[in-house]
């Protein structure tokens, strides 16, 4: 099996759709967690956020009103253009989107007060390097189990075979390596129905879940027994697996 291009793939999706997942239907079942959300409870008005691996902007646009200026870097330019381009539709006038790469961030030392990271790899040394004494950096990332009964059909998948908690406790290292000194984590699985087959082709088709769908012949026969097997009243069900550390400079 060849080696998964994610850059390549993100680059891709990011050209052709901008992470849009908003014809998805999907139902959830149970109580998730949610960085935006944590950040919301944490941010006063008057800080300066920056935001990495921010793909299209939805999610730093819906709560930028909580602070007084947000930044959202990428590495991918059809995300940043779908991000502008989002930014414009909303008027907002404190959000600025950069086309960045995390491993590089291009500002000041300790020139912000709050960073968040979602579903994206992150630099912890360029974190500490670029936030303020006391800030607080969040990031919420996708655990090993996430779309476990997806993946255990398919025989290949992200992180597939990969022990729970592995890539929470190299964050966790890395943060402490970088000088965190405060590190909470928390957990959570959820129950996820999607209403239609499209739904889950396109969630497979527009994420890394299973590395290279579609490119094998027998991709959608799988994919139809699974559908088979897994299709209940409220929809075809699998699971959203997540973890969320946030630190304190």
């Amino acid at each position: 099996m060849k080696e998964f291009d994610y850059k390549a793939f993100y680059n891709r999706v990011g050209a052709e759709n901008g992470w849009d997942f908003s014809k998805v239907k999907c139902q959830s079942e149970g109580i998730g967690i949610d960085l935006y959300s944590k950040l919301v409870q944490k941010a006063t008005g008057t800080e300066i956020l920056l935001d990495i691996g921010t793909g299209g902007g939805e999610a730093v646009l819906s709560i930028s009103n909580s602070v007084l200026l947000a930044v959202g870097i990428d590495n991918s330019t059809g995300m940043i253009a779908t991000a502008n381009k989002n930014a414009f539709a909303k008027g907002k006038t404190n959000v600025r989107f950069l086309l960045m790469d995390a491993s590089n961030v291009d500002f000041p030392d300790s020139f912000f007060d709050l960073v968040t990271c979602r579903h994206s790899d992150f630099s912890a040394s360029e974190v500490a390097r670029v936030l303020i004494e006391n800030g607080f950096f969040m990031t919420q990332q996708v655990s090993e189990s996430d779309k476990l009964n997806v993946k255990e059909y398919f025989g290949r998948g992200q992180a597939f075979g990969i022990s729970e908690g592995t890539l929470k406790e190299k964050y966790v290292k890395a943060l402490q390596d970088a000088g965190f000194s405060q590190i909470q984590s928390s957990e959570s699985t959820v129950t996820e129905y999607y209403e239609r087959p499209e739904d889950l082709i396109f969630l497979l088709k527009h994420t890394p879940i299973i590395p290279h769908f579609g490119e094998y012949d027998d991709d959608f026969k799988i994919l139809d027994e699974f559908i088979k097997a897994h299709t209940t009243e409220r929809g075809i069900r699998t699971n959203s697996s997540r973890f969320m550390l946030v630190a304190k400079k």
